[in-house]
C-alpha cells in the first residue's frame, strides 16, 4: 500500500504524517513547511505514506506545488489520503474534487473539527461521506485524535469513487474533444487529464508523450476560451470550472455543515487586530524577538552555558587527562585529545543551553500561529523593496539553518524572485553563528547581551532588504500577489514542541560530533605542524605563517591576528567551526575561559565588527552547495560567495572606523 497525501497549506498534514508513520518531521504552524515529498513507513508495516508539499489545485503555480502535481503522473501509487480543515471546508474541497476525478481511492482525513467547532461549525462526517461517496474520518491531528480510526480505514478495501461533475456543454464538449486526441498515458484518466489540459495545467502540457499533439491542443483550448469570453468578457475557462466546482461545493455546505452558534469575534481576531496593524505589527515582533533573546542570554541560557564551561574546563578535563594517563597514553595523544579535541568540541558544546532555549521559543512562535503573522506584516516592506510577503518566510526559516531556508524559496512563485529570496536568505543569521555571538557577548557585552544579538539579527535583515532593492532593480522581477494562510492562535502542544526543539537543535549537536571534531583535529594538527618539523610553538606554525598572510587585509576590520584569520578560514566549512578554531589557537589558562582569553585580543569595538563579518560573509559549505543544486548555476552561487564577502568587508569597515572616529 501506497498512500499519497493531499491537502491544503497549513492544514496538518505532516502532523497526521509524523503520526501515522512514527517518524518526526518538521511542523509549523504556518505556509511553505513542506517543500518536497516526505516518505514514512505506516505503523505496523502496511505500507508508505507519502506527504507533499500543500497545494490549493492541482494546476502548480510553484516549484513546490508543482512536486505534487508530478507526483500524480510520475509516480505509483494506490490511494489519496485527503486532508481537510474541517474549520475551512468550501475552500479544502476544492482540491478534494479534483483528486477525486484522478479515479483514484480517496480518502478523508476532516482535521482541525475543534477549531470547526470553535467557530460555530458542525460538520456532518456522515452526510460528507454520503454526498462525496468516499470515507470521511474526523480527527484531530495535533492530538492524535482519530488517526487509529484513519489506519483501520486505509486497511480496508479501497473503493475508486464513481463522481462526476458536469461543467457545462462548452467545457463538456472541449473536454470530450481531447479526450480522444490526448494518446494513452500510464493508463491514467484521461477525463481527469483532458481538465487538468484544458485548464492550463503546466505540468500536464509539459507531458513528453502530448508533445505532438500539444500546439493543436492549444489551439483548441484558447478558442473555447475565446467562445467564453464571447459570451461572458469576464470569464474564463479557469474561472468557469472554478464556478461550477463552488456551485457542487455549496449544495454539498447545506446538507453537511450546521451552524451551531452565530457569528462572533474569535480570539484569533481580537490578537490579530493588535499584532497585525500596519504600525504596531513590526515594533511587536521585535519586541518578541528582544524578550526571546532576553531568556536566551541573560537569564536562561548564559548561566547554564557557565555551568557547562566550568564542568568541561573543570571535572571533565580532570577525568580525561586521568584515564589517558592511567592508559599509558603518549604526551602526543594527551596533548590532541585535551588540546585539541576537548578544547574544540567542548568550546561549542557548551553554547548548547542557549541554543536549544533559543529554538524552544521559536518553536513556541510558530506552534502558536504568530510566524504566518510576522509574514504577513512584513508584506508591505518586502514589497517596497521588490519582492512579497511570502519571500519572508524563507527568511525566518533560515535563522534556524540557511540550507532549508534556501529550500523553502521553492515555495515562491516567479522564478526572479526565487532567485533573489535564495541569494538574500544566507545574510540570516543562523544557529551556527549564534555560537560565536555567544562566546562575544559573554566577553565583551555581559550587561547587553540580548540587545547586541537582536542587533545583529536585525542587521541581517535589514542589509538582506536593501541587497533585495538593489537586486531587483537589476534583475526586474514581474509581479506577484502574496498570499499566505492565516492559522487560528493555538496553546503550542508539548509534544510538538518537544520535537521542533530537539530536531532544530540537534543539528548543532551532530555538528559536533562529526565536522566540528574532524576539522578540529585537523587544525590542531596544522597549528602544530611547521617549517622546523611537530611540536612547534602555535605562533610558529604552518596554520600561523598561512594566516599571517591574510590577516593584513582584516586590519582595517579591526581583528587583523592571524588566529582571527585562521577562525574565519575554517569557519567556511561551518560556522561553529570558528569558535572551536579560537580553543585550539588561543592558549586558554587552566581555569579561565576562552571569553576571558579573547577579552585581551580583541576590543568591544573590533568585537563587534568581528561578528557582523561572521554574520554576512561568505555562506557555510553546506548552503553553498544547496544554492548550486537549487539554482543550478555555477555563476549564481559563485556571486553569492563573492558579493556577500564584499558586503560584509564594507560594512565591518564602516563599523569599525566610524566606530573609532567617534571615539567608542
Amino acid at each position: 500500500m501506497q498512500v499519497a497525501l493531499f491537502g491544503n497549506p497549513n492544514t496538518g498534514k505532516t502532523s497526521l504524517f509524523n503520526e501515522l508513520t512514527g517518524s518526526y518531521e518538521y511542523v509549523g504552524n504556518w505556509t511553505g513547511v513542506t517543500v518536497e515529498k516526505k516518505v514514512g513507513q505506516l505503523k505496523e508495516n502496511a505500507g508508505v505514506l507519502i506527504d507533499l508539499p500543500g497545494i490549493y489545485a492541482l494546476n502548480p503555480l510553484s516549484k513546490d506545488e508543482a512536486v505534487a502535481s508530478r507526483f500524480l503522473i510520475e509516480e505509483d501509487f494506490t490511494s489519496v489520503l485527503n486532508i481537510v480543515d474541517a474549520s475551512q471546508l468550501a475552500r479544502n474541497l476544492h482540491l478534494t474534487i479534483q483528486l477525486m476525478e484522478y479515479g483514484k481511492p480517496v480518502l478523508i482525513g476532516l482535521n482541525m473539527i475543534d477549531v470547526a467547532k470553535s467557530r460555530g461549525m458542525k460538520v456532518n462526517d456522515r452526510s460528507l461521506a454520503e454526498a462525496l461517496g468516499i470515507p470521511v474520518v474526523p480527527i484531530i491531528a495535533r492530538t492524535g485524535k482519530g488517526c487509529k480510526a484513519i489506519s483501520e480505514q486505509m486497511q480496508e478495501k479501497a473503493v475508486v469513487p464513481d463522481f462526476r461533475i458536469d461543467y457545462g456543454d462548452e467545457l463538456e464538449h472541449a473536454a470530450t474533444y481531447l479526450m480522444d486526441r490526448l494518446p494513452d498515458f500510464r493508463s491514467l484518466n484521461k477525463r481527469w487529464l483532458a481538465l487538468q489540459f484544458l485548464e492550463g495545467n503546466e505540468v500536464i502540457r509539459q507531458i513528453p508523450a502530448f508533445m505532438n499533439v500539444k500546439p493543436e491542443l492549444e489551439d483548441f483550448c484558447a478558442g473555447v476560451e475565446r467562445r467564453l469570453r464571447a459570451a461572458n468578457p469576464h470569464t474564463s475557462i479557469k474561472q468557469e470550472m472554478f464556478k461550477k466546482r463552488q456551485q457542487f461545493i455549496d449544495r454539498l455546505m447545506e446538507t453537511a455543515v450546521e451552524k451551531t452558534a452565530a457569528e462572533k469575534k474569535t480570539l484569533t481576531e481580537k490578537i490579530d487586530a493588535v499584532v497585525t496593524n500596519k504600525y504596531l505589527g513590526v515594533p511587536i515582533f521585535l519586541v518578541m524577538m528582544y524578550l526571546v533573546f532576553c531568556i536566551t542570554f541573560n537569564w536562561l541560557g548564559t548561566p547554564l552555558s557557565d555551568w557547562l564551561d566550568k564542568f568541561f574546563s573543570g571535572p571533565l578535563t580532570a577525568w580525561i587527562e586521568a584515564g589517558l594517563k592511567e592508559a599509558g597514553a603518549t604526551p602526543f595523544i594527551r596533548d590532541l585529545v585535551l588540546n585539541g579535541i576537548v578544547a574544540g568540541v567542548g568550546g561549542v558544546l557548551v553554547f548548547v543551553p542557549q541554543i536549544f532555549v533559543l529554538f524552544f521559543f521559536i518553536s513556541v512562535i510558530e506552534d502558536s500561529g504568530y510566524m504566518a503573522r510576522v509574514a504577513m506584516v512584513m508584506d508591505r516592506v518586502m514589497e517596497s523593496v521588490g519582492l512579497n510577503g511570502k519571500a519572508f518566510i524563507p527568511l525566518i526559516i533560515g535563522f534556524g539553518c540557511n540550507v532549508p531556508g534556501v529550500m523553502a524559496a521553492r515555495t515562491i512563485e516567479q522564478p526572479k524572485e526565487r532567485l533573489l529570496t535564495t541569494l538574500l536568505t544566507p545574510l540570516m543569521s543562523c544557529s551556527a553563528r549564534l555560537s560565536v555571538y555567544s562566546l562575544f557577548v559573554a566577553a565583551f557585552f555581559r550587561h547587553h547581551q540580548a540587545l547586541i544579538v537582536l542587533s545583529l539579527y536585525v542587521l541581517g535583515i535589514v542589509v538582506a532588504l536593501l541587497l533585495a532593492k538593489v537586486f531587483s532593480m537589476v534583475v526586474k522581477t514581474e509581479g506577484s500577489v502574496f498570499v499566505i494562510e492565516l492559522p487560528p492562535y493555538r496553546v503550542p502542544n508539548a509534544r510538538s514542541l518537544y520535537r521542533s526543539t530537539w530536531d532544530k537543535g540537534k543539528g548543532f549537536v551532530r555538528k559536533a560530533g562529526t565536522l566540528i571534531f574532524g576539522g578540529t583535529v585537523a587544525i590542531w594538527l596544522i597549528s602544530n605542524a611547521g617549517p622546523g618539523g611537530f611540536n612547534v610553538p602555535v605562533d610558529k606554525s604552518f596554520m600561523a605563517i598561512l594566516c599571517g598572510w591574510i590577516a593584513p587585509v582584516f586590519k582595517p576590520l579591526g581583528f587583523g591576528t592571524w588566529q582571527a584569520a585562521a577562525a574565519l578560514l575554517t569557519g567556511f566549512m561551518a560556522k561553529e567551526v570558528v569558535v572551536s578554531t579560537m580553543n585550539v589557537l588561543y592558549f586558554v589558562p587552566d581555569g579561565a575561559s576562552l571569553a576571558g582569553v579573547i577579552s585581551h585580543a580583541f576590543t568591544p569595538l573590533s568585537a563587534y565588527s568581528f561578528m557582523v563579518f561572521i554574520l554576512l560573509y561568505i555562506p557555510c559549505l553546506s548552503t553553498v552547495a544547496i544554492i548550486h543544486k537549487e539554482t543550478g548555476s555555477g555563476k549564481v552561487t559563485l556571486f553569492s560567495i563573492a558579493y556577500a564577502l564584499v558586503i560584509a568587508y564594507l560594512i565591518a569597515f564602516l563599523i569599525y572606523n566610524i566606530g573609532r572616529f567617534i571615539a567608542f
